[in-house]
């Protein structure tokens, strides 16, 4: 092509020995220079890759001349002709070729970038954050933002293809109390009276259900005014669907599907079919809804064999429970300090942390040997299944809080083993969560996923005893990788009578739950047909699938933790003209 019709005829990154001879003109950003006397040096950048482009004292010093003032991140447009390297770059994929180049035009000049753009950067998080466009065009970041996009595409082809429709919902809703708080947003033409950004679009995919829509689905953006950490951003993107005329095997047939085509399109990788595993189980078992299964350590119960010994710290406790960490027996006074210091942060919160070693020699070896004998060692020591070579470690205290202790400490040694590796996947559902939830502090209900989940027929009739309220199931489940639950769902309620029963037990007068919910309750008198739904978490998705901890780097202009956006300054106060508008009134302190 032409220079005049077009800005480039290739990409950076298309090149190769095959193009020997062509006459190109390429556009991008210098990554870097290098000045050997007679000849310079400069690596071309975009989207696409890099590509070297040559120039030669000798045979166009002014040319060169041009080419030696080029400071770093210059937008510059370059004609010349393909070339094979005498020195080639075996770690790209253009290395094989460079252009000789005959033009060169500053497209637009660059100031020194405040970091290196390069995959590992000198630029810390804040600074990075603060001038993220230029972060974003890091190779990592870039990458990151390139994998988000396919999968995306390639959750909307597989929907696609099952006839789920993506329909878009309201983005300006009704706010309501259950759940995080919600962002709000005054309305200027009804002054006092406010939206809300929606948490989900829960109530509406309901709707859609209603309304014939059969199967939706949407890769939608979300808010939650909440505390924020590594995997939270208060605007996060779900992958939100609904099913009519589906039971729970549907929906886990359908979206298991779904992991498993992204794990073979993604990664390469064949998963078989994903287990399941009750909520209690996963208690019991991991003292989490949400185990990772990627390695064992098993909790075990010694409740019956550790009290009666005169050690006031298990003769006092509901539960003493612990684990058997493989072949760890070795460890030194200084490592299991180590781990008491972990347990004893505030984080974490236990008092103590009790051991038992099973020597090499067959000899057990514990802190509480002067209340135990050696025969009681070795009976507790049997029951873990410990064999010459493994270290148990036990907590006591009160059952639910002992076991999300003891899931921390879990956590904590399969990473100090090596056993939490991100390239390999281990997912499950857990089903079957409680329907409620209690809390202490305001001594009421709360629904554990939401108040429009349906109980287990089986357990519909424990509604009628406050009393049991706790014991009753939900139809609920939760898609969980690597101790990361990646999305959740449930059958739905859409009986009028059985959603009023729900609003009762979580504490609403039948006037409330009807003002703020009466227009789903009317629908379901309009043939609601059964349904059931899931979301899924596509930023944890994708952070997942990339190897990576935080959601940040794979969302492109993400918040930090104070949910700020410091390259743009949000969020900031508004003019008192904007505020008189929308009959808002700040407080001066608020102002400053």
């Amino acid at each position: 092509m032409s220079n005049n019709t077009t800005y480039r005829s290739h990409t950076c990154g298309e090149l190769r020995l095959a193009d020997k001879g062509k006459e190109v003109t390429l556009c991008g950003w210098v990554q870097r220079s290098r000045d050997l006397g007679g000849l310079t040096f400069i690596d071309l950048r975009d989207r696409y890759g890099i590509t070297q482009l040559t120039f030669n004292m000798d045979t166009n010093p002014d040319l060169c001349g041009e080419a030696r003032k080029l400071g770093r991140e210059y937008v510059v447009q370059a004609v010349g002709t393909v070339i094979e390297r005498s020195s080639k770059n075996s770690k790209i994929p253009t290395g094989d070729i460079e252009i000789d180049v005959k033009s060169l035009k500053v497209l637009n000049e660059s100031k020194n970038p405040p970091f290196t753009i390069e995959d590992q950067s000198d630029g810390g998080d804040d600074l990075r954050m603060r001038y993220r466009y230029l972060d974003i065009r890091r190779n990592p970041v870039r990458q990151n933002l390139q994998l988000r996009h396919r999968m995306a595409m390639l959750v909307r082809n597989y929907l696609s293809n099952l006839d789920f429709l993506e329909i878009e919902t309201p983005m300006l809703i009704r706010s309501t109390p259950e759940g995080a708080r919600d962002f709000v947003v005054p309305s200027r033409m009804n002054p006092g009276e406010f939206y809300a950004l929606p948490q989900s679009p829960q109530q509406y995919k309901q709707l859609l259900m209603i309304a014939g829509m059969d199967r939706y689905f949407q890769i939608v953006r979300c808010f939650r005014d909440e505390d924020l950490r590594a995997d939270r951003q208060p605007e996060f993107t779900q992958i939100d669907c609904e099913m009519s005329f589906a039971t729970q095997e549907d929906v886990l047939s359908t979206f298991e599907g779904m992991a498993r085509h992204l794990f073979r399109e993604v990664k390469g990788i064949e998963t078989g079919d994903f287990p399941r595993m009750t909520w209690h189980d996963a208690m019991r078992l991991y003292g989490s809804d949400k185990p990772d299964t990627r390695f064992g350590m098993a909790f075990v119960e010694i409740t019956d064999m550790a009290q009666g010994h005169n050690f006031g710290v298990f003769d006092n406790a509901q539960l003493v429970v612990g684990f058997n960490a493989t072949g760890c027996a070795g460890y030194t006074r200084k490592q299991l300090d180590e781990l008491t210091d972990f347990v004893k942060r505030p984080q974490v919160g236990a008092a103590g942390l009790v051991y038992i070693k099973y020597n090499a020699d067959g000899t057990l070896k514990s802190s509480i040997d002067k209340f135990f004998t050696p025969d009681d060692l070795k009976a507790i020591a049997d029951r873990f299944e410990a064999k010459p070579g493994d270290l148990m470690l036990v907590l006591c205290g009160p059952a639910m809080r002992t076991r999300t202790q003891l899931s921390a400490l879990r956590l904590e040694m399969g990473s100090r083993l090596g056993l939490r590796n991100p390239d390999v996947f281990s997912p499950l559902w857990v089903v079957d969560f409680p329907l409620l939830e209690w809390d202490d502090e305001t001594q009421r209900y709360y629904a554990m996923h939401h108040p429009f989940t349906s109980p287990k027929p089986d357990d519909r009739h424990l509604i009628a005893d406050r009393d049991k309220w706790g014991d009753i199931r939900a139809d609920a489940y939760d898609m969980v990788i690597n101790g990361v639950e990646v999305g959740g769902g449930s059958i739905r309620i859409f009986d009028r009578t059985l959603q009023k029963e729900m609003f009762t037990m979580l504490g609403f007068s039948d006037d409330d739950a009807y003002r703020q919910f009466g227009f789903l309750m009317d629908a379901f008198t309009y043939g609601a047909p059964p349904h059931a739904g899931i979301a899924f978490g596509f930023d944890r998705l994708c952070s997942l699938f990339g190897g990576a901890d935080s959601i940040r780097d794979f969302i492109a202009f993400p918040k930090n933790n104070s949910g700020r956006d410091v390259m743009s300054g949000s969020p900031a106060p508004i003019s008192q003209q904007q505020l008189d508008e929308l009959a808002i009134s700040v407080r001066n302190d608020a102002k400053n």
